[in-house]
């Protein structure tokens, strides 16, 4: 018998973490971690209560992603945004046991059970869910948290994978995904997007931000947030106030580029050139 998971133990915050010196520290602790799905990982839950988003942050967020700007009611997306220093804290922690560095944001499943007014004050959660193995390395789940008083509002799952040599040797095909979905709008995307995005949101991960810091990880140029291009999708499809939304991260969108936004009914997707997919995604009851 497997032995039983130790308590999560809550650690009350009286303020979101500044990501900065997260990200920093995180990358330093970065060439000593040895990922194996069958590693510890941190047992803490973070919470921080009383949290209101700020309208001016909330507004630019609306604006680069595509959202109406003077909404009273948080796009779906941006708990999410709100949530991330505190994953980051959990992440760059020294009992965490995959690299911050090269990182991989690959899916992301949210749930809101209701609306969620802008002006609104709310307590946020956030723990890692587990560790899993991947074809490719070891995966972390990330659970968020967002709550009105003793009610859960919204709760998103996303999956981080660390790329290392595995023994699951054996590559897993993808599921028929059936007819190609018919294009909506083509969007060109400026060079600077990753800057935006990242003002607004807080994540100014090197990698979107400029050519040059994007080439020390590998990517020819700078690539687009994977979380812009989700909202992004969002804003142009429309969700309801009750929603569960499911999307997977396929490829990076380099830029600047051109995309294709597709959809029908709850499903839609981001294209590339040449027929590559960057992005699949579901909308649905919760």
């Amino acid at each position: 018998m497997a032995p039983t998971p130790p308590e999560r133990a809550e650690s009350v915050l009286t303020r979101s973490p500044s990501l900065a010196p997260l990200l920093a520290r995180g990358a330093a602790l970065s060439p000593f971690r040895r990922p194996d799905p069958a590693a510890a990982h941190p047992r803490t839950r973070l919470v921080l209560p009383g949290l209101r988003p700020d309208p001016a942050r909330l507004a630019a967020y609306a604006t680069v992603c595509g959202f109406p700007a003077a909404a009273d009611t948080l796009p779906l997306t941006y708990p999410h945004v709100l949530g991330f220093p505190l994953a980051m804290r959990l992440m760059s922690a020294r009992d965490f046991p995959l690299p911050l560095l090269g990182l991989v944001h690959t899916s992301i499943s949210v749930t809101r059970h209701r609306a969620t007014p802008s002006a609104a004050f709310y307590d946020l959660a956030v723990h890692v869910d587990g560790l899993a193995p991947h074809r490719r390395g070891t995966e972390a789940a990330v659970v968020t948290e967002l709550r009105s008083g003793d009610e859960l509002v919204w709760e998103s799952r996303s999956t981080y994978l660390a790329r290392h040599r595995t023994t699951h040797a054996k590559e897993q095909t993808r599921p028929e995904e059936g007819p190609e979905l018919p294009a909506v709008e083509e969007w060109q995307l400026p060079g600077d997007l990753g800057r935006r995005y990242g003002a607004a949101s807080g994540d100014r991960n090197p990698i979107h931000l400029h050519p040059l810091t994007a080439r020390l990880f590998g990517f020819p140029r700078a690539i687009a947030h994977g979380m812009w291009t989700v909202a992004r999708c969002l804003a142009a499809h429309g969700v309801p106030d009750a929603a569960e939304v499911r999307a997977e991260f396929r490829a990076p969108v380099l830029l600047p580029g051109t995309v294709t936004y597709a959809a029908d009914d709850g499903r839609f997707a981001l294209r590339g050139g040449r027929g590559r997919i960057h992005l699949t995604g579901e909308i649905g009851p919760p």
